[in-house]
Order: C-alpha cells, then structure tokens, then sequence
C-alpha cells in the first residue's frame, strides 16, 4: 500500500514538475532603433544589458535583438558609430548568444546610393532584408517590442 502511495506522490511530482517547464515561457525581446542619436544609442544597450542581467540573475533564458534601420543604421555602421566598442564587448565578451544586432539592407542600400560608396557594417551585426519586416515577423513570433 505505501509503495503505491509513494508512487502515486512522485508520479505527481513529476508531471507537475513538466507542466511547469512546459509553461515556462522564453523571454524575448525585440528593441527598434530608427534614429541616430548617441544618448538614445547608449540607453538601448544600456536597456538591452538591464534585460540580459534580470533574468540572468534569475536563472532563465533572454534573447534580445536589435533591430536598426533608417537613421538608426549609423549604429552599426563602422565609419559612424558611436558605440562600436560596447557592440563588440557585448556580442562577444559580457553576453555571447544573448544579444543580436540587425541591419535593415533597405536602408543600407539606400544608404550607399545617396553616398556613392559601399557601407561596411559592424562584424557584430547581421543583414536583414527589412527592419520594419524583421520586427513585424519577431512580434507576429511572440517577442516583446520595445521602442525607446
């Protein structure tokens, strides 16, 4: 008999133990950045690294992604960025596989025809064919959109 009420407690543990890790959610965030404004550069990251620590410190799983486009490209830029040293640190030393930095490629093409040369862009940063799109696609996927 207790063998059986021992069973049915730990058959019970465990299927509640599941539930919970079936319900526990992935925190994902998704950051806009459509101006080129220094303080609003910094204050992105700054968001960006307050997010990674909280559930860091919590023990749980953050992906953050930011999105850049229009004015906002010069944050990826490597000829005008103001904040390519904390991109790198980010990306690869304080938050590897945490953070992500998207370029919009309609912007950059645009970019490059208004300047008549080439555009590089961070190594940190990825090329995605529309930002606008990207963001819609990550809301349309469940991600949390913030725009500072």
């Amino acid at each position: 008999m207790f063998r059986h009420v021992a069973t049915a407690i730990l058959l019970s543990i465990t299927f509640a133990a599941s539930a919970l890790a079936a319900d526990a959610k992935a925190h994902r965030i998704a950051i806009q950045v459509d101006q080129n404004d220094p303080q609003l550069l910094n204050m992105v990251l700054n968001n960006a690294t307050n997010v990674i620590e909280y559930y860091r410190n919590r023990n749980e799983d953050v992906d953050v992604e930011i999105v850049a486009y229009g004015p906002g490209l010069h944050m990826l830029r490597t000829d005008t960025s103001p904040v390519q040293d904390r991109l790198r640190r980010l990306k690869d030393m304080v938050f590897p596989g945490q953070i992500q930095f998207s370029a919009c490629n309609n912007t950059r093409q645009a970019m490059e025809k208004a300047e008549g040369h080439a555009i590089a862009l961070v190594p940190e940063a990825s090329i995605v064919p529309s930002g606008v799109v990207r963001l819609m696609e990550l809301q349309e996927a469940g991600w949390s959109y913030i725009r500072p």
